[in-house]
């Protein structure tokens, strides 16, 4: 594959490569730099970043990198461009790869002809405001109702059903038969940055919805209560984290437009993409993370947000800015004020053409912070200069503190001052009592004095090490239980899920604080980078619930991912040094996890 694809033509369609002697040159896209420092050698067939990123390799990892894809997708993408045929290779992980690619294909052309056949569903989706040119070009179908329709569709067309379960097409139940895992539902079919179909979100046709009945059972009596939306498990072929729907559609635009509109989920994408926005993404059956945020910084310098109004979309839409914020973005925020209409998808069937002057007039994120947490004068009776609580203030100077460039921290620093009514000097010594960046990042921020020593909190390693999802869902969790309960029962049962140093952490400031009292919190704070509790001031108990039944899921999630990847290395060293007995121990272990993984998702 490599011997039919030069390096530099194929990099020419994603960096400007500019001759540098006998190699080329251009600004490297890991991440994006002002300097040129991305050297590709023509005559090696490889690439090395001389910058920031010190990393390099071959065209495959490349791509790779670029698409954060696997390799396998890497290969088969560039096998398809060098007119290499590897559906035929004798190799099992490309057989089992490219079954799970046909398998997923067929699955949505059985969907799609269902779809055909059902005048009223298609009325349905008429009635949601989809148009016949929407639905055909994102492909959405419809699982029948039935138990195994696909799964015996599939077994008939020849394929094993191991594959068809690791597809995430059916699962086995207690009984250990095969039933498919979406009936009676819309599905949207998920690709991958190329255009393949990876996975699939289904949601339950209207009658079944459980968020306006009473959940009854599906028509074959099985006992099972219909989710508004099931998801793809992930698979071999199909992570979540990585995934953006749409975007494979719509790349060319926000590559253009140096912009991309983010949104929360299928048909918001697909009426706000169908009302004239084309540089529209929407996540995917998950939050927004790091690696969904590093596929489009390599294509925009500005993100514009637009979450549903409830109360879950708003905790969204603030975890979604401090993300961006810290991924060097230019960040807006979209609000829709008409409290009748709770998301973009709305607002683009009942006022076409209203979103377009909504991205126009998209506020600054920091603008939307102000405007939310800083009252009139005389509004608030416990306040700083009867403007602004302390919690609120240190709220918005944790937001500052997150972003990315020191010039744009400095100018909020002085917007945030004239609109308090206190210096810069005070604001930057309150800020610095609050975990965050380093003692210098500080100083630089705003380039005033250095805050007194004894109110800046010194990091530990712990604190500054690169935070995974595990880290980052773990603390949140521990936010929220600080401010749910002093109570060791909800930890305890999850304990095993929670990376250990944040367990001990989180036992050591509930023995010194057994009334929930948040005056030590910035002691558990220097040990993990804990969200604190300002977060949480404007949710209701239920509401805090609710998050923490979410997390508690993800957080199992999370685990499993870590244990498995650290079993997978584990495997590798097996692999090298011959040991086969542990090498087997090792792949069952491996199994098992992964099995509990597909269960749990």
């Amino acid at each position: 594959i490599k011997d039919k694809i030069d390096i530099v033509d194929y990099l020419k369609q994603y960096i400007e490569l500019t001759p540098a002697g006998k190699n080329y040159k251009a600004l490297c896209p890991f991440p994006r730099e002002k300097t040129p420092s991305f050297m590709v050698s023509q005559e090696r067939q490889s690439w090395h970043c001389f910058g920031s990123c010190s990393e390099g390799g071959d065209v495959i990892k490349f791509l790779m990198k670029y698409e954060n894809i696997e390799f396998y997708d890497a290969l088969k993408v560039l096998a398809e461009k060098a007119g290499v045929d590897i559906r035929t290779s004798p190799d099992r992980d490309f057989k089992s790869y490219n079954n799970l690619y046909k398998i997923l294909d067929i699955a949505k052309n059985y969907f799609k002809d269902n779809l055909a056949k059902s005048e009223k569903i298609q009325t349905y989706l008429k009635d949601r405001g989809l148009k016949p040119e929407t639905i055909r070009e994102f492909e959405i179908g419809l699982a029948p109702d039935g138990s195994d329709g696909l799964t015996a569709y599939l077994l008939k067309a020849g394929y094993a059903i191991t594959d068809i379960e690791k597809a995430g097409i059916a699962f086995k139940t207690e009984r250990g038969t095969y039933w498919d895992r979406f009936r009676s539902r819309v599905m949207f079919p998920i690709y991958n940055h190329f255009g393949k179909v990876v996975g699939f979100t289904g949601r339950v046709l209207p009658g079944n919805d459980p968020s306006t009945s009473s959940g009854q059972a599906n028509p074959k009596n099985s006992g099972y209560v219909p989710a508004k939306y099931v998801n793809s498990p992930e698979t071999p072929i199909f992570q979540k984290s990585k995934i953006l729907y749409g975007f494979h559609n719509t790349k060319g635009d926000i590559r253009e437009a140096k912009s991309a509109v983010l949104v929360e989920g299928q048909m918001d994408f697909l009426m706000v993409w169908q009302d004239g926005i084309k540089n529209v993404v929407a996540t995917s059956g998950t939050a927004l993370t790091g690696d969904h945020l590093a596929i489009l910084r390599r294509l925009a310098d500005e993100v514009i947000l637009s979450f549903d109004s409830d109360a879950a979309g708003q905790i969204a839409i603030e975890r979604a800015i401090d993300l961006a914020n810290s991924a060097d973005f230019a960040v807006k925020i979209i609000t829709i004020d008409d409290p009748k209409l709770k998301d973009p998808a709305d607002l683009a069937k009942e006022r076409p053409g209203a979103m377009k002057e909504l991205v126009q007039k998209a506020k600054l994120a920091m603008e939307y912070y102000f405007q939310k947490y800083i009252k009139t004068r005389g509004e608030l009776a416990e306040s700083i200069g009867g403007k602004i609580s302390k919690q609120d203030l240190r709220l918005i100077l944790k937001k500052i503190k997150n972003i990315f460039s020191p010039v744009e921290r400095n100018h909020w620093l002085k917007e945030l001052s004239n609109q308090v009514e206190i210096g810069v000097e005070v604001l930057i010594e309150e800020m610095n009592l609050i975990p965050g960046q380093t003692e210098s990042s500080m100083r630089g921020s705003a380039g005033s004095p250095q805050a007194k020593k004894e109110n800046v909190i010194t990091p530990t390693p712990e604190f500054n090490k690169k935070l995974s999802r595990w880290d980052l869902v773990s603390q949140r969790l521990l936010g929220i239980l600080s401010d749910l309960t002093g109570d060791l029962e909800l930890l305890e049962s999850h304990a095993q899920y929670f990376p250990e140093e944040h367990v001990e952490a989180y036992k050591n400031f509930l023995k010194k604080n057994p009334e929930g009292d948040k005056t030590h919190l910035e002691e558990l704070m220097k040990v993990i980078s804990l969200r604190s509790s300002f977060e949480n001031q404007n949710l209701s108990i239920d509401d805090l619930k609710k998050e923490a039944e979410k997390l508690f899921k993800e957080l199992k999630i999370e685990c499993l991912k870590e244990k498995r990847l650290k079993i997978q290395e584990s495997i590798k060293q097996l692999e090298k040094s011959g040991m086969v007995k542990e090498l087997e121990i090792a792949m069952k272990e491996f199994d098992a996890l992964s099995k509990e993984l597909h269960n749990s998702v």
